[in-house]
């Protein structure tokens, strides 16, 4: 059977949705990468293996998961079929980063009454007119999670170290217009070979590969929102169209011109 990989994106008219993706994948396999919003998955055939923070995870059909933003993760089939998933990203207006810390520790729930809370919400998220519904049932969805993550919270607020912590805050801040590892380390007043070392180590990812994450997060808002793929290359500042559908299929598992084709 020849891999598989089907995708549909779409951004919804519902205050605290980043995006809707659902997908079906054989064999492809995510690399290390970021979000800047909230990842909520449930997979609904196959299973998903990923790490994150450098610990394994999985997630059985029972399995609601929650990725928090800004901490790298990947995600390959754990079945020889693949996996059949819904994803929805969320901001954080929906879960603050007060929670980012438990849910590191305990990014996979099982809870039945969630796991049926998050299906409902995708179902309500498909049909435009019903976003009355879709917000009510998110913010029962995001109460629920909250419930969850507050009640593992340890004591002690986990803490970046501070000069990666620093370094990604300048990343965010260049997305579009990059910066050198060298203007970074005079901007930080650090040694370039420190800087990544202090980075990776704190985050797990290399910066540039959490630039590139930032970049194809920032390319996927645009292509939903009709861009053309060459139009967007140039506005999240990759070198041209080819540069950006090398990350962007890696990253996402299908090129922009597909990922746009896909949106609702």
């Amino acid at each position: 059977m020849a891999p598989q990989r089907d995708v549909s994106a779409w951004r919804p008219h519902v205050p605290g949705v980043v995006e809707v993706f659902h997908a079906h994948f054989t064999e492809y396999a995510y690399p290390m990468h970021v979000h800047g919003a909230w990842t909520l998955l449930i997979v609904d055939d196959g299973a998903v293996r990923y790490d994150l923070e450098r610990h394994e995870h999985g997630t059985p059909l029972d399995t609601v998961s929650l990725l928090p933003p800004h901490v790298p993760h990947n995600g390959s089939p754990a079945t020889p079929d693949g996996f059949r998933k819904r994803v929805l990203y969320l901001d954080s207006t929906r879960l603050g980063e007060d929670l980012i810390g438990p849910a590191v520790d305990s990014p996979d729930l099982r809870d039945p009454v969630l796991r049926q809370r998050v299906g409902q919400l995708h179902a309500a998220l498909g049909h435009p007119g019903d976003e009355l519904e879709a917000e009510s049932r998110l913010t029962l969805v995001g109460e629920r999670l909250r419930e969850h993550l507050r009640a593992r919270s340890v004591a002690g607020e986990r803490r970046d170290p501070a000069l990666a912590r620093e370094l990604r805050e300048l990343l965010d801040a260049r997305v579009a217009q990059g910066l050198t590892l060298d203007e970074a380390a005079r901007l930080l007043h650090a040694h370039p070979a420190h800087l990544v070392r202090a980075f990776s180590t704190a985050f797990g990812i290399a910066p540039h590969q959490y630039l590139n994450s930032r970049r194809v997060e920032s390319a996927r808002a645009l292509l939903l929102g009709g861009a053309s793929p060459a139009e967007t290359a140039t506005a999240t500042g990759f070198y041209d169209q080819a540069h950006l559908t090398r990350h962007f299929k890696r990253l996402v598992g299908v090129p922009p011109g597909r990922y746009r084709g896909s949106a609702r």
